[in-house]
């Protein structure tokens, strides 16, 4: 095969754009480029097994408008959602204008493809925990050793709203529970790395847990929470959390019907910073809190409680006021001032 016919093939710069674009000159995340490799991945085996293609000879222009129309229906016809659909839809744009920005020939199916619409998602009131179901599930697990360590898992995610992963990603290094404001060093989102202070009551269930946990007899191991599954130790994973989570969920749900059907590790996060701006925390600092680059991210967190939304409509009524008539009842002084006589 020749050169330009290699060239012309859709995937032939794949490798450059996830291994040496990503990574290499932009700096992305892991997590971000795996997100980016899954996406064209999926667009591969949709092209292969759904569309007859070879990674042969799929080309660029092959790449139309209409093509990826019918990759979006694919994939919501395989139950994913609005969000994964635009997700996949957003790396194969990104894909194209990052090879169209080295050839020319590619300019006209990147712009094409660029036209195409991610798919509308329904702007729906996300779940929070209110107070009371709040107070029960960080009660729930009782006093003892799996206990102490569920609990701070919980407190913590709710105390800092860190992210699930960043709250896996804790090392014993990232403390700072000596200091005269206790905090955690977190490693966030993107290689971003930013200090969340703690509560001292966090900061205690924190010292409790690593009485517990972190011990001379205990695993050595960086990891804040971690488990030991065979003889070895290794960080915690994110579905042990969510199934803990949801676990003390269910145990409290008779007694607090007003618990969410599912309880998931993100809807702490979401209710601290709910909470933070219902609490006339200025959003500029909330979205610092949570690691946003842009308040703009943050604004999904902004949901006004009742009472503000009340406040907000008795204090902005409108008034009749006692204002004179602006016209005047002499119909000559009225000329004048229009210019006429």
């Amino acid at each position: 095969m020749n050169k330009n016919k290699l060239e012309s093939l859709f995937f032939s710069r794949t490798r450059d754009f996830l291994d040496s674009y990503l990574e290499k000159q932009c700096s992305r995340s892991p997590n971000t480029i795996r997100g980016y490799r899954d996406a064209l991945t999926v667009f591969r085996k949709y092209i292969t097994d759904a569309r007859g293609y070879s990674i042969r000879t799929f080309r660029f222009a092959d790449c139309t408008r209409d093509l990826i129309l019918g990759f979006l229906e694919y994939l919501q016809g395989r139950g994913y959602a609005p969000n994964s659909c635009n997700q996949r839809l957003a790396a194969i744009k990104a894909y194209l204008w990052y090879v169209a920005d080295g050839d020319i020939a590619v300019q006209q199916t990147a712009l094409a493809i660029s036209h195409v619409p991610f798919i509308k998602v329904p702007d729906t009131i996300k779940e929070t925990l209110n107070e009371e179901c709040l107070a029960a599930i960080l009660s729930a697990p009782g006093n003892t050793r799996l206990g102490i360590r569920d609990t701070a898992i919980m407190v913590i995610l709710y105390d800092t709203a860190i992210r699930l992963n960043e709250l896996l990603e804790l090392k014993i290094s990232d403390l700072g529970l000596d200091k005269a404001m206790p905090y955690l060093f977190i490693h966030g989102k993107g290689d971003k790395e930013r200090i969340v202070p703690v509560s001292e009551r966090t900061a205690d269930h924190i010292r409790y847990y690593m009485l517990h946990y972190h011990g001379a007899s205990d695993p050595k191991t960086e990891y804040l929470f971690y488990t030991t599954i065979h003889g070895k130790t290794n960080r915690m994973s994110p579905g042990n959390v969510e199934r803990l989570i949801n676990k003390y969920a269910a145990q409290v749900r008779d007694a607090h019907p007003d618990m969410p059907e599912k309880v998931h590790p993100h809807m702490f996060r979401r209710t601290r910073a709910t909470d933070m701006y219902q609490n006339n925390i200025k959003l500029e600092l909330v979205s610092r809190i949570l690691g946003h680059v842009s308040t703009q991210t943050t604004r999904i967190y902004a949901r006004p409680s009742l009472g503000m939304i009340k406040n907000a409509m008795e204090n902005n009524q409108s008034q009749i006021c006692d204002e004179k008539p602006l016209w005047l009842d002499d119909e000559a002084e009225l000329a004048k001032i229009c210019g006429l006589r």
